[in-house]
């Protein structure tokens, strides 16, 4: 009898589960019929009774935007008029002539044209001021609208009115827009006789066939004994790229990555596909906080394995997975279906967008819902805050200084200058700011009344307020002016006491207007403390090894 009892309870619940989600569904299928109606009624009743013409496409979009912004922000609606930007946003590539830009003043100036473009191989280059396009002006324009007007059908032609930085006269150029791809991998080479070194800064199509053939170029063509992946400031992008590049250093077979969304379609396990290409060959991986989303599946996946170690900062932590649905009329939608759990089985999800924090905003993974995992090897690792590096470097930060130079362009326009009196410079990897050149920004600088605004001066000035508010201004004046009148003079020497941060933004800039992407990739990693450090572990096996099977950590703790 009490075999049955519980024979009848069991089934009374498996029931009973299925009939529950059925009504819960029932409801919502209801709430939804409704609310269309609804919504119908609102957007007839509109165009019928509305005192002024309405745009009913512009008020379905900002409807269908504002119920999406209510989710996630990953989850986004894109119609037909802006399917080129969601292309360059889902697959890196766009018609128009490959070349970043920006606002300066008025008008917006060519800041870095791609090397073998249009926009490159027209001549346009740094520093060039946007007149018009097409014979309209463009004075005024946000970058934004000059954007739209230099993209387009490839194949088809415009022509750019530019004004040269230094001149005053203008110059037609005719461009004819091609297909522009931003390419997956800028630079790949030697950082030193053994170590290779791979650049990936997205991961659109073909990502992993290219990381693929740079490795095999370095390995068999230039002696390479082991290998860095730099994944920072790597947004994301394809799922099955990121497993595909996993498998290069793991054998076929291996779980990388499993999706679990509501739908039971969207629970997946991915795991690698083909025989890897080397196991054995040491590895790091380099992250920062803007590496998310694939790279975080990539560095995540070789860290539970135990396959590389980790230099960096914390990654961003999106542990979310995005599938394009398409809808009518040309329009898509970008939507959040899943969540990815790596190989140790967690999700390094940050934000929880599907609760509230109780004032209307998602919070962060609190501390006590944080979990531990193990690795592969039984290292504690844990999710809810993206991937915590193996190796943590400390972020540089700028100087106020510093930061306000290339802030308002005063770095940018220098080199407008220095370009126009210099046909070549050296290599990046050897190219420095001579004492000259750096004498002359000064110069450039003080030319042009360059001024701002540091964090003890406002403090000054709020003080003074706040003195004369509360009636002790006369009082305290002399002491205030006194205090604002060193600091002024201290500032004068700011440029001089920061000259290192301010000569590594002069060589990068200048490097980048000679040799394009690949020279700029080159020329960062000259005084990278991340390269740094990296070089040091993979220079030590020993260190190396530790990492990875968790006697590293004990060694810290001990002081060993």
């Amino acid at each position: 009898m009490k075999k049955f009892l519980n024979l009848t309870f069991v089934i009374l619940v498996v029931v009973f589960i299925p009939w529950n989600a059925v009504k819960a569904q029932d409801q919502n299928n209801f709430e939804l019929s409704k609310n269309i109606e609804i919504y119908i009624d609102v957007l007839r009743q509109l165009n019928l009774n509305y005192a002024d013409d309405i745009n009913p496409g512009e008020l379905n979009t900002t409807a269908i935007d504002a119920m999406l912004e209510s989710l996630d922000p990953y989850t986004v609606y894109v119609p037909e008029s802006k399917l080129e930007d969601f292309e360059l946003m889902t697959k890196g590539e766009y018609g128009g002539i490959g070349a970043l830009i920006q606002k300066q003043g008025d008008y917006v100036v060519i800041t870095e044209p791609y090397e073998g473009f249009p926009a490159q191989k027209s001549g346009l280059r740094a520093g060039d001021k946007i007149i018009a396009v097409d014979g309209e002006s463009a004075k005024g324009k946000s970058t934004k609208d000059v954007s739209e007007k230099l993209k387009g059908i490839p194949g088809t032609s415009l022509t750019i009115t530019i004004e040269r930085f230094g001149d005053t006269t203008t110059q037609n150029i005719e461009i004819v827009r091609e297909k522009v791809k931003i390419p997956n991998i800028p630079y790949y080479g030697m950082l030193k006789d053994n170590i290779g070194y791979i650049s990936l800064i997205q991961f659109n199509p073909n990502a992993a066939s290219e990381v693929k053939k740079a490795f095999t170029d370095l390995k068999e063509n230039k002696g390479m004994k082991a290998v860095v992946l730099d994944l920072r400031g790597n947004g994301g992008g394809l799922l099955s790229e990121a497993v595909d590049i996993v498998n290069i250093f793991v054998p076929k077979g291996t779980t990388v990555v499993t999706t679990k969304g509501k739908n039971p379609q969207n629970f997946q396990v991915h795991s690698t596909r083909f025989a890897a290409m080397d196991t054995k060959i040491p590895l790091v991986i380099l992250v920062n906080g803007n590496s998310a989303s694939a790279s975080e599946i990539v560095a995540g996946a070789i860290q539970d394995l135990d396959r590389g170690v980790i230099i960096g900062e914390r990654t961003f932590g999106k542990g979310l997975v995005q599938n394009i649905v398409s809808l009518p009329y040309n329009s898509r939608m970008k939507m959040t279906i899943a969540k990815y759990y790596i190989p140790s089985g967690r999700c390094i999800q940050a934000i929880d967008y599907f609760n509230e924090n109780g004032n209307g905003e998602p919070d962060k993974i609190p501390d006590s819902l944080i979990s531990e995992f193990k690795t592969a090897h039984g290292r504690s690792v844990y999710d809810g805050k993206g991937i915590a590096p193996d190796i943590k470097i400390k972020t540089q930060s700028f100087s106020q200084v510093t930061a306000d130079l290339y802030a308002q362009n005063y770095i940018f326009n220098f080199v407008n200058e220095f370009v126009l009196k210099h046909s070549e410079i050296t290599d990046p990897e050897e190219f420095t700011i001579s004492d000259e050149t750096f004498n002359q920004f000064k110069d450039f600088v003080t030319k042009q009344d360059f001024d701002y605004k540091t964090e003890t001066e406002m403090l000054i000035e709020r003080i003074k307020k706040s003195a004369e508010r509360e009636g002790y201004i006369e009082a305290v004046e002399p002491v205030i002016d006194s205090l604002d009148s060193d600091v002024k003079k201290e500032k004068q020497h700011d440029i001089d006491k920061n000259r290192k941060q301010i000569e590594e933004l002069l060589r990068i800039e200048i490097v980048t207007r000679y040799y394009y992407q690949k020279g700029k990739v080159v020329a960062t990693l000259k005084n990278d403390p991340d390269i740094t450090e990296t070089v040091k572990v993979l220079d030590d096996p020993d260190l190396y090894h530790s990492i990875l099977d968790g006697t590293y950590e004990k060694k810290e703790k001990t002081g060993k």
